[in-house]
């Protein structure tokens, strides 16, 4: 489902050639199941949108295997979804950087760690976004500061989240994904 045939699959890279901040995203590399729970968009918190994907990483080998490419594809709302982002860790800001785009939102959403944040248990990074309609008509137009949490709590299971906040309201979860390795 995920990928083009013409690009060759890569497995994990040598660890003894990996900083370990690049070393940390190997747990990555394969493809998992995620269950997907979107709380915008027409979903709340207390009624998500609920949908299945199939989560694709691997090193990018052409860049020297400094960045991570993820394809993730299934449906939301019932229609066709697609997201390719790409994970890097910058050594010498000690932090991890992360962009998407989707078959959701019209622009390419970009986070950035803090600097010296590459050594916490969770992988997390922040931007904004110029709200297309996600959030409700209110805020068309508008930036958005948001947040993505990436949980590596196994080899076999991790946690995408990502965080939105509003102008005048608190920080809110916008979208989780729980994936699981497939075997």
């Amino acid at each position: 489902m995920c990928g083009h045939p013409r690009v060759p699959r890569a497995a994990a890279v040598d660890p003894g050639t990996q900083d370990g901040g690049h070393r940390k995203l190997n747990q990555l590399v394969g493809e998992w199941n995620g269950e997907k729970s979107t709380f915008i968009a027409g979903g709340t918190a207390d009624d998500p949108i609920k949908s299945d994907i199939v989560s694709h990483w691997q090193w990018i080998t052409k860049t020297g295997a400094n960045f991570m490419q993820e394809e993730a594809e299934g449906t939301f709302g019932g229609k066709h979804y697609y997201r390719l982002g790409i994970l890097g860790y910058s050594p010498a800001d000690d932090r991890y950087e992360w962009s998407t785009v989707d078959s959701v939102t019209p622009m390419t959403m970009s986070y950035k760690g803090a600097k010296g944040s590459g050594g916490d248990a969770d992988i997390v990074t922040a931007g904004e976004f110029t709200d297309p309609g996600v959030l409700g008509p209110q805020f068309v137009g508008k930036t958005i500061p948001m947040r993505t949490v990436i949980k590596l709590a196994s080899a076999d299971q991790a946690t995408m989240e990502i965080y939105f906040a509003p102008p005048g309201e608190p920080e809110r979860i916008a979208d989780r994904v729980v994936l699981t390795r497939r075997k």
